[in-house]
């Protein structure tokens, strides 16, 4: 038995054992006159005792001992004891801990089991109902019990107890209601935060995988350019390496940057230093803007820098490096963001997996990151790959808004 039973079950034995105790005491040495020998009446304390203690735990097993007994004491003249008095705890349980069923069946039961004793005690054949308290509660002895006085009597020793259980029986389920709306909003804040939590993860990954990516696409296509320069010309490799050590020192600057950042501060640079950078590492780069460029507030501006950061890092890594990368940027309503490459594939089927629309079976992370950036603020992105007579193209276009809603 664990200690929370242990402490639902001794209140119960207590009033139990207590009851047997006063009941025993007053069958023993009240003056009664009744035939039911005294061995019989200990008996009757007893199953009233257990009755008792059943209160809390098994109110529905207390309701019928006590209709039980209530039988047995008209049907054998089994005479009113003071101890049963003590029915009021019964009363009180079955309001208090008891089922619908059982609450419902108290209300009744309970002034009629007392009434129909006592009525039933006080007719009895002229006999003695109980010991001489009840004949001072009462007051005329066994000829003036009546039906009203039985009820009055009733009501008075048990309705009050069930009132105060089905009193506390209703405290006790607001407070439980209350808990658990606590404990539900509580929950539901920790899920917030979780989910706050890891969309701050997923930015985090977002932001260093971009910056990442990108800086390493701009130094391993200008190392790759370094290979093709004449070896007479130490100058050309010199400032080629100079600018490899420029771009690893930005990128590790920008990954600080992301790692340090606590808020949605924009990057450092704007759009045009990125179109600068790819034209750095050798690749040519057409870029057009059309439209009055505007301001952008800080976490559109992010948006903006980190799409376009991916659009060229996957033109580096999968365009011809003999075709130029086509940037245009339109400002109205919305700004428009466009890459357009050719691919370096035989054909758009073996286009490689970062290059592939969202939704085929090998789409790659850096475009679902660009579209969960752009769906955060409003956006879209639409990715065309094109065949044709020529050679095979890809397009990626973002549109965001120019202004926070």
């Amino acid at each position: 038995m664990t200690r929370d039973q242990v402490a639902r079950w001794l209140p119960a034995v207590g009033v139990g054992a207590l009851v047997l105790f006063l009941g025993a005491w007053e069958v023993h040495y009240s003056l009664v006159f009744t035939p039911v020998a005294e061995r019989d009446r200990l008996l009757f304390v007893c199953a009233f005792a257990v009755a008792v203690a059943a209160y809390r735990l098994r109110p529905s097993l207390a309701l019928g001992l006590l209709w039980a007994l209530a039988l047995i004491q008209l049907w054998y003249s089994v005479p009113l004891l003071l101890v049963q008095v003590a029915t009021a705890v019964i009363a009180y349980g079955c309001a208090r801990y008891g089922s619908v069923f059982t609450l419902v069946a108290s209300i009744v039961s309970v002034p009629t089991i007392a009434a129909v004793i006592v009525l039933g005690a006080g007719m009895d054949r002229g006999m003695p109902p109980a010991n001489r308290t009840y004949y001072d509660i009462l007051g005329s002895g066994p000829t003036g019990y009546t039906l009203t006085g039985a009820l009055v009597l009733g009501s008075a020793v048990l309705m009050v107890p069930w009132l105060v259980g089905l009193l506390l029986r209703v405290l006790r389920r607001e407070s439980r209601v209350r808990a658990e709306q606590v404990e539900t909003a509580r929950e539901r804040d920790r899920a917030a935060e979780m989910a706050e939590l890891r969309e701050g993860q997923a930015r985090l990954a977002r932001d260093v995988h971009d910056v990442v990516g990108h800086s390493l696409a701009v130094i391993l296509a200008q190392a790759e350019s370094a290979q093709y320069l004449p070896d007479d010309d130490p100058t050309r490799l010199k400032q080629t390496l100079a600018t490899i050590a420029t771009s690893a020192r930005t990128s590790l600057q920008d990954v600080r940057h992301v790692l340090g950042a606590t808020d949605d501060r924009p990057p450092r640079g704007d759009l045009d230093t990125l179109i600068d950078g790819v034209r750095a590492s050798g690749h040519e780069v057409i870029a057009s803007e059309i439209g009055e460029p505007r301001p952008l507030p800080p976490e559109l501006a992010t948006v903006a820098y980190r799409v376009l950061q991916e659009m060229l890092t996957n033109a580096i890594r999968h365009g011809r490096r003999d075709e130029p990368v086509h940037v245009e940027r339109h400002w109205q309503e919305e700004l428009r963001i466009e890459v357009r490459n050719v691919i370096d594939m035989a054909g758009v089927e073996t286009v490689p997996m970062a290059a592939l629309p969202d939704g085929s079976p090998t789409a790659g992370n850096g475009l679902e990151g660009m579209r969960r950036r752009l769906e955060s603020v409003g956006g879209r992105l639409d990715v065309r790959p094109r065949t044709g007579t020529g050679a095979p193209t890809f397009t990626v276009t973002a549109w965001l808004p120019t202004s926070s809603r």
